[in-house]
Formats: structure tokens, C-alpha cells, sequence
């Protein structure tokens, strides 16, 4: 098993993502450790999962805030003994579809503040005890957005641009103390519509504008975007995300890994 005996912290472990990938992590070995904002999809996620007694444990948790997650850390670390991995897969409500005449100052900087901020919060108060093990690895979550060029998504697209920095940089401050950092890119993933996620609210703006669905909408872009001609599916983001993880992949840091079936070529 990839991660066996790893203990993973999965912040937004309740969400459509962050539950694929605990599921992953879980069958690689993992115990987990499930923080979040609301308890019944905390509990929901956890059932799900139907895992040995002490291999999932799930805590109320707001990432956004700083004492919340540093008690948290605290406490897993205490009763663990040590923090592996940590994933922040916490996603939130922004608005897309509208270009910057329409674009408030306020509904533009709403994802810049939040995914900067979880990030900077759940790095700083994990990393302190991966550094004193002398390993560990940080992942995070962006999208297309931070390079697409496209209307409307102008506040969300640099929150994407601002992850992905992040994590070049914090890959350099940690490396020394053995610690990766690695960003998954993945494209919008269509299962997400159907398990409750805040996608559904984000897409229905564009999609409205358009006269269509969210799930027409991203059935459109599979279409023509990227060169699979379909996206990314939540198991292979959990799979990949279970790799990243584990020390097979110990020589990537800094790294955006891109999973969006080639809405985005890389780069030589």
C-alpha cells in the first residue's frame, strides 16, 4: 500500500473531492483525519467509507480561521504522533460568468482572500510538526482557471494563478525540512454536480447566460476543450492525489500536476 501508516489530515474531507480522496488514501493504508466546516457531510463522508474503527476520525474544523485549525493540528499530532500528509481540498462559492464591468470589487477578491487565506493557515500550522519528523508532504487543489485566458472568471481564475505560486514558494521555504508541496490541476469534474457540490451554484451563472445546465455546460467544454475530448473523473484526481502522496513520487515538489485531460498543454 502507498501510504500505509501515514496519518492525512484531508481539509474539506466532506466535500465531493476531498471524500474521493480520503477513499483513496484510506485504501492506500491511510488513517484519516477529516476536518471540516459541517458535520452531517463530515458524518456522511465518514459512513461512506465504512473503514476499520480508528481509521477515520472527523473534526469540526473552519480553515479559514486560524485558532480552529491550529487546535486541530495540535490534537491530531498529539494523538497520531505525527502529521504525514495534508491535503486542502476545501472549495467555496465565487462567481463566474460575469466580465469585470459587471464584476463587484467585493465578488472579485472573495477567492483571492479565501483560497490564499486557507492555504497560508493550514500550511503554517501543519508544516511546524512535519518539520520537526523531517518529512512530510502539502497538497492543494487549482484549475485551468489560473492560465485560461477566458471572460469571467477573472477573480476565481487569479485565486487559481495565486495556489499555484503558492506553491512553487512554499516548496522552497519547506524542502530543506524534507517536506513536498505539490498542486493538482484538475479540470471541472461533472460527478461533483450530482454529490452536492458548490459547483452547482458556481456553473449555473454561466450556464443561465447561455441557456443552458451546469451539466450541459460542462458536457460542451468536454466536447470541445480538452484533447481527450472528456474530463477528469474524481477517482483518477483521488488516485493521483494517493501518488503525490506516497514517497514513489518523493522526488516532485513545487509541482502543478496537471489533470485536466488537456485543456492545458504544458509548456517545454
Amino acid at each position: 500500500m502507498l501510504l500505509h501508516n501515514k496519518n492525512a489530515i484531508i481539509y474539506g474531507g466532506g466535500g465531493a473531492i476531498g471524500s474521493a480522496i480520503a477513499r483513496a488514501f484510506l485504501r492506500e493504508g491511510a488513517r484519516l483525519y477529516l476536518a471540516g466546516r459541517h458535520l452531517p457531510k463530515l458524518e456522511a463522508a465518514a459512513a461512506a467509507l465504512n473503514a476499520p474503527a480508528g481509521r477515520v476520525n472527523i473534526a469540526v474544523v473552519d480553515a479559514l480561521y486560524e485558532q480552529s485549525v491550529e487546535e486541530h493540528a495540535e490534537a491530531v499530532a498529539a494523538e497520531a504522533g505525527s502529521i504525514d500528509i495534508v491535503c486542502n481540498a476545501i472549495g467555496v462559492f465565487h462567481i463566474q460568468g460575469k466580465p469585470i464591468h459587471e464584476l463587484t470589487l467585493e465578488e472579485y477578491e472573495h477567492p483571492i482572500k479565501v483560497y490564499t487565506r486557507t492555504h497560508f493557515i493550514t500550511a503554517k500550522a501543519t508544516s511546524r510538526y512535519m518539520k520537526q519528523q523531517g518529512a512530510g508532504v502539502y497538497l492543494c487543489l487549482s484549475t485551468p482557471g489560473s492560465r485560461l485566458p477566458v471572460e469571467g472568471i477573472l477573480g476565481f481564475g487569479a485565486a487559481c494563478a495565486a495556489v499555484e505560486g503558492f506553491t512553487r514558494h512554499l516548496a522552497g521555504e519547506l524542502g530543506p525540512s524534507g517536506i513536498r508541496v505539490v498542486c493538482l490541476r484538475p479540470d471541472a469534474m461533472p460527478e461533483t454536480l450530482a454529490r452536492g457540490s458548490h459547483a452547482n451554484e458556481v456553473f449555473s451563472g454561466p450556464a443561465s447566460r447561455a441557456g443552458l445546465t451546469p451539466e450541459a455546460t460542462l458536457q460542451a467544454h468536454a466536447e470541445t476543450g480538452p484533447l481527450l475530448k472528456r474530463l477528469p473523473t474524481l477517482e483518477q484526481v483521488a488516485n493521483t492525489a494517493a501518488f503525490m502522496a506516497s514517497d514513489q513520487a518523493g522526488a516532485i515538489t513545487g509541482a502543478i500536476v496537471n489533470l485536466t485531460c488537456g485543456s492545458l498543454v504544458d509548456q517545454a
